[in-house]
């Protein structure tokens, strides 16, 4: 649709960022390239990072079609995909030719200077969520730039009490311990980051910024879809849609 992006950015739009530098900060959110097959072809466009997933240990559907809705008047679309992902192995294997490809002597500078960041998440029918974040951050933490823990998507059912204070603080020291369990003998582990929904409250609010701190978690993404529905919107053909 568009030519690839041959040019350098401008000195004015750099950023670093853990101290690896950006060319620019306009990057790509996950859930766009879920299953890793863009990768190249986005920082090629000029994004400065590329966010891969929400990855899961095992590949899964999604949700039954149709689960994406658009309400042209109100400039708004609901979707409710479900984690639909190709799961963790064709999702490392795929991330790892990319790396082989980075490191051309060929390679372009976007491919060459972009990150690539991991958001993992968990299966719609698992028993224990924390072991599939788990189980993401370890297969997935030595080929990503940063890591996402997704508990903020409103498709994937019990996902969103993951943000209860209790629940974050036990899923996040067990996915830190799964990070830093690892060999890092290159260099530092990956960033890791919480993505969290826009629909908490105050105290909800409060509670996740006492967790995020307390945990040394590396920074938080606000945020993720929104059930919320602005007046007007739900008299709207699939106004009441459920979904984000």
């Amino acid at each position: 649709l568009l030519p690839r992006d041959g040019r350098r950015d401008p000195a004015s739009l750099r950023t670093e960022v853990w101290g690896r530098a950006l060319s620019n900060p306009l990057g790509l959110a996950a859930g766009f390239d879920k299953s890793a097959e863009a990768m190249e072809g986005a920082l090629d466009l000029g994004f400065g990072f590329v966010e891969v997933g929400s990855v899961t240990p095992l590949p899964q559907p999604g949700n039954p079609k149709p689960r994406v809705f658009r309400l042209p008047s109100a400039g708004a679309i609901i979707n409710r995909y479900g984690f639909n992902n190709d799961g963790i192995d064709a999702v490392k294997s795929r991330l790892e030719r990319f790396r082989e490809r980075a490191r051309a002597p060929r390679a372009s500078h976007r491919l060459r200077s972009g990150l690539v960041g991991v958001n993992v998440g968990k299966n719609k029918t698992t028993s224990d969520g924390a072991a599939d974040f788990c189980a993401g951050v370890s297969a997935l933490a030595p080929l990503a730039d940063y890591l996402v823990v997704n508990v903020s998507s409103p498709n994937t059912p019990g996902l969103r009490a993951l943000q209860s204070r209790a629940a974050l603080e036990q899923l996040l020291r067990r996915v830190l311990a799964a990070r830093d369990g690892l060999a890092w003998d290159e260099g530092p582990a990956p960033p890791l980051l919480l993505k969290i929904a826009p629909d908490l409250g105050d105290d909800e609010l409060r509670d996740v910024a006492a967790v995020a701190l307390e945990t040394g978690v590396d920074g938080l993404i606000v945020s993720n879809t929104t059930v919320e529905r602005p007046p007007g919107v739900r008299e709207l053909e699939h106004g009441q849609e459920a979904g984000g």
